[in-house]
Order: C-alpha cells, then sequence, then structure tokens
C-alpha cells in the first residue's frame, strides 16, 4: 500500500465532491445554520447567566436584610440556589433545557430542582433543539452519506474500478484514499464550527475560575474528529458492498435512521423496562414513613426524642430541659435534621442508582452505536450531562445542611434555655449580622476528573470504533469485486 496513491485518491475524491454546485449550496445552507445555532448559544448562555446571578444576588440580598430574629425562623426562611451554566453550553446544549436550574432551601425538607426550560416549552422541546453539537451528531452524518454514497459504488458501475485495477492500484489503496478525501470534506463542516466555539470562548467570561474548559474543548474536537472519520470509513464501505449508488444511498440512511433515532429510543426504552423507577408520591411517602417511625423532632411527646430528652438530662446530672447549658430544642431541632437528612441521602442515593443503570444501558449500547458515544462524550465534557445536574442537587443539599445546622447551633447557643420550645417572641431572636457571617451559595462545577471518569466508557467506545473503521476498511479491501 502506498501513501502516494492515497493521497491521489483522497484528492481524486475531493475534487469529484466538491466541483458541483450543488455542493456549495449545501455548505452554504450548513454555513447558515451554524451562524444561527452560534448565535442562539450563545445569546441563551449570556441570558442565563445573568438571570441566574442577579437572582442569586437577590436572593443573597433577601436573606441578609432579615432583622434579628429567631434562628429556626431563618431555618425555615431559606433561600436560593442557582445553577450557574457551563460555558461550553453554547456547543451542546444536553440535557440542559430538560433538567431544572433553581432549588428552594429550607430546614428539614429537600426540594427538587426546579424551572427547566421544558416546563414552559410545548411539546416540540422534545424533537431537540438546534445546536451546534446537533448539526455534527444529526445532520453532518447524512451529509457525507449523501456526498460519498456513489465514491466507490459509481466507478464500479462505469467500469472506472477495472481500469484502476487493472492498472496495479490496490483496494486498500482506493478505499483509504476515498475515506480520507471524505474526511477531509468532512473538516470543512467542522472547521468554521470549532471556530466559533474557540472564539466564543475567548469572548465569554466565565464566572467559573476552574472549569477546565480548554481541555474539554480539546477532548471534544478529538472525538468529533474520530467520529467523523469512523462515518467517512463506514459510508465509503457501503458505497464499495452496494451494487449500484442507489442501493448504496438506501442503505446509508437506513442506517442513518438505525443509528440515531431506533437504537437510542430502543436504549432508553430497555433501561427504563429493567429498572423502573418509583413515583414521585411513592418516593416521598417512603421517606415520611421512615421519619415517623425514626420520631417527629416538632413533636414533644414523640417517643424517640422522649428517650433522647432523658439521655441528655441524665448526661448533664439536671432534671428539666430548662436546667441545661444550651437551648434544647435547638438541639432537637438539630438532631432532626440529621435524622432526615440522612434518610434522604439514603433513599435518593437508591434514586441515582436506578438512574445510573438505566444511563448504563445507553452507555454500553455506545459500543454498537457511535452515534450515541459522541453524543455522551460531547454531553459530559460540556457539563451539560445528568452527572453535572446532581452534582449540583448534592452541593446545594449538603449548602441547606449547613444552613439548617448553623442556624440550629445558633439557637443552642444565644436562644435562652429558659425557653422550651417555640420560636414565637421577640425576647427569644439573635443578632441579624449572623445571617450575613453565613456564606451564601456559589455553584462550583463538576469537577473535570468526575467528568472524565462519567466520559469513559464513551471515550473507549470511540477508540474502539475507530479501530474497528480501519479494521472494516481493511476487511472489505480482501473481499471487494470491481463487478
Amino acid at each position: 500500500m502506498q501513501w502516494a496513491n492515497i493521497r491521489l485518491f483522497a484528492i481524486h475524491f475531493w475534487r469529484n465532491a466538491t466541483t458541483p454546485k450543488t455542493f456549495y449550496v449545501l455548505y452554504a445552507i450548513f454555513i447558515l445554520l451554524t451562524a444561527y445555532s452560534a448565535v442562539s448559544g450563545i445569546n441563551n448562555y449570556i441570558t442565563q447567566n445573568e438571570i441566574r446571578q442577579e437572582h442569586q444576588e437577590k436572593a443573597r440580598q433577601s436573606w441578609e436584610a432579615n432583622p434579628d430574629k429567631h434562628p429556626h425562623r431563618m431555618a425555615h426562611f431559606g433561600t436560593f440556589a442557582f445553577r450557574i451554566p457551563s460555558t461550553l453550553g453554547i456547543f451542546d446544549y444536553g440535557l440542559e433545557s430538560f433538567t431544572g436550574n433553581t432549588v428552594f432551601l429550607e430546614a428539614h425538607r429537600q426540594n427538587s430542582v426546579n424551572f427547566s426550560e421544558a416546563t414552559f416549552s410545548t411539546g416540540m422541546l422534545r424533537f431537540g433543539e438546534l445546536s451546534l453539537a446537533l448539526l455534527l451528531q444529526l445532520v453532518l452524518p447524512i451529509i457525507l452519506f449523501f456526498i460519498g454514497f456513489s465514491g466507490v459504488a459509481r466507478d464500479k458501475q462505469n467500469g472506472t474500478l477495472k481500469i484502476l485495477l487493472s492498472q496495479g492500484a490496490r483496494w486498500k489503496e482506493i478505499l483509504f484514499g476515498k475515506s480520507i478525501g471524505l474526511f477531509m470534506i468532512s473538516l470543512l463542516f467542522f472547521a468554521p464550527i470549532l471556530l466559533l466555539v474557540i472564539i466564543a470562548l475567548f469572548f465569554l467570561e466565565s464566572p467559573i475560575s476552574q472549569d477546565y474548559r480548554w481541555l474539554r474543548l480539546i477532548i471534544i474536537a478529538v472525538s468529533y474528529l474520530a467520529f467523523l472519520f469512523i462515518l467517512s470509513a463506514i459510508t465509503i464501505t457501503i458505497s464499495t458492498s452496494s451494487n449500484s449508488p442507489k442501493n448504496a444511498l438506501l442503505r446509508l440512511l437506513g442506517i442513518w435512521l438505525l443509528l440515531v433515532i431506533l437504537l437510542p429510543k430502543s436504549a432508553q426504552a430497555m433501561g427504563n423496562y429493567w429498572f423502573p423507577t418509583p413515583s414521585k408520591l411513592a418516593f416521598q411517602s417512603a421517606i415520611e414513613k421512615e421519619v415517623i417511625q425514626k420520631g417527629d423532632s416538632h413533636n414533644p411527646n414523640d417517643l424517640h426524642y422522649n428517650g433522647l430528652r432523658d439521655s441528655v438530662l441524665t448526661v448533664h446530672n439536671v432534671s428539666k430541659v430548662t436546667d441545661l447549658p444550651f437551648n434544647y430544642s435547638g438541639f432537637v431541632m438539630r438532631e432532626g435534621e440529621k435524622i432526615t437528612s440522612a434518610l434522604y441521602k439514603k433513599h435518593q442515593a437508591r434514586l441515582v442508582d436506578i438512574y445510573k443503570s438505566q444511563n448504563d444501558v445507553t452507555k454500553f449500547s455506545s459500543f454498537i452505536n457511535p452515534f450515541t458515544a459522541i453524543k455522551l462524550v460531547s454531553m459530559t465534557m460540556s457539563s451539560t450531562d445528568f452527572s453535572s445536574y446532581m452534582d449540583f442537587q448534592d452541593k446545594a443539599d449538603d449548602y441547606r445542611y449547613t444552613l439548617a445546622q448553623t442556624m440550629n447551633e445558633l439557637q443552642m447557643e444565644y436562644i435562652s434555655p429558659k425557653k422550651e420550645s417555640g420560636s414565637e417572641g421577640k425576647t427569644h431572636v439573635v443578632d441579624h449580622e449572623h445571617w450575613e457571617e453565613f456564606e451564601d451559595f456559589k455553584h462550583e462545577p463538576i469537577t473535570f476528573s468526575k467528568s472524565m471518569k462519567e466520559a469513559l466508557p464513551a471515550l473507549i467506545s470511540i477508540i474502539f470504533w475507530t479501530i474497528a473503521a480501519i479494521g472494516l476498511l481493511v476487511f472489505t479491501s480482501k473481499r471487494a469485486r470491481a463487478i
């Protein structure tokens, strides 16, 4: 196999594909779609970032504006946590439109993350949003199929292959040359998108200092390059094994439908069937049932907390809670928060495990579907996947727990132990300066190491498919026929 011949076949394919005027019409349409997607993505990022930061500041101002107040009232007054969008979200929206971005944080309750774009949109959102990633994952593949479907089949049909082979050309040189030629054409479509993302990242300010966005972009770019080579190899292989260009095009369209629609939907359906999730009502009921069994911290006559009270009185060698050196109600609230939070985390971990099991079905399906592999890598490296959403939810709940326990500690320390329960009255309050001392919530993105761990199966799948694509070209070259 001579590289000079491969280069000649690649250049010949390039010239034949880019000569027709229809190619430039198609390219112009793609560039217009690219420009529209880029402007939409950048505007959406800027708007969402400004809105969320503005409301995070307002939530903080509202928290600090509270007057002298009982700490437990402040724990229920609560605050909000807003998820800051990823800068690479301008490229791949991922699950951003379907996952919430705001959660209300208060004592004793773990509220869900709300206000996703999907809740304010019509059902058309399920068909996807036009993003730069979507152009590369769905639109560009079918463009490459239309450009390359006749790459070998036409030469076979008009007898050109016989002449090439009789003059000493080898099948490996023909297949690799045409695959590289188609891959080079794909770079014409990929390069403007990559350039736009690089320019946008230079000018967009990220509120997060260490988001590793350049390293993430490098991984995304290399993965898409491998994906485009895989598509090029598949296209030339199908063209080689087809008797006519028409037959090759139909087979490629069938592959596109199979890999883009049927297999991903089937993987999702199988994941939901094998690992069913409980309803929201069943999930909350299970937690409340265990909370009742453990004890109600707001009920002074609860059996569990009666036992706790007796043990505390014994340890401090006093007969009444009013004789304790701290506010007993605050102590009970602190213990109650520990119990309810532990129960919630236990049930939440089970639910997340179910979701992960469902997602694992999709992850491992990437070994039979390169479209799924590139989609997973793209979302994960853009921090718009499920793991990024769960990372925010976990950090928000950790902040909520710290807030509640800080207020309970203030109650234990500053509220007179002579008042057994309740939070009424101005005599049982703490200074409002304590509200300012408690730090505001600052969303930190999922770490790069966690993203790499989540993306690892898909990255391995892309490497596997790249090797398989080369092997497919070699295998086809041994069995190919000129007629």
